[in-house]
């Protein structure tokens, strides 16, 4: 049973590994045989090494501007999930939802995005755009 102040913890840790030099945190949010998908489609990085080369590659690096905001929608046993909002200092606002399946140590086993970017089209479940 994972507690809302256990996830408000992971998310803050989260959002500091991101703007931390290199990927030494991601020890400490993921346990070693965590799943991380970028997208429900994606096939998922596995294991903080892995999920550190998907970081690297997906950031600008710590000095990325960025402010993130996030609600935290429900924690239903080891699982939660969240309505983040990021916007860049460029002026892109990404809106995402994040769904973590916490490990029994409090670190992150299963981590799955379904990302929001302005102006791209959804899709629809027979594959066409809207």
């Amino acid at each position: 049973m994972v507690s809302r102040q256990t996830v408000e913890s992971w998310i803050a840790l989260y959002e500091r590994a991101w703007r931390t030099e290199g990927t030494g945190l991601l020890s400490a949010l993921f346990s070693e045989d965590a799943s991380y998908r970028m997208s429900p489609y994606e096939d998922p990085a596995v294991g903080p090494a892995a999920i550190g080369e998907l970081w690297e590659r997906e950031r600008e690096g710590p000095d990325e501007e960025f402010e993130i905001s996030h609600e935290l929608v429900a924690v239903e046993a080891d699982t939660a999930v969240v309505r983040v909002a990021v916007e860049y200092g460029r002026g892109t606002v990404y809106r995402d939802l994040w769904i973590v399946r916490f490990a029994g140590d409090g670190r992150c086993a299963e981590f799955e995005e379904w990302p929001f970017w302005p102006e791209k089209p959804i899709v629809s479940d027979q594959g066409e755009s809207r």
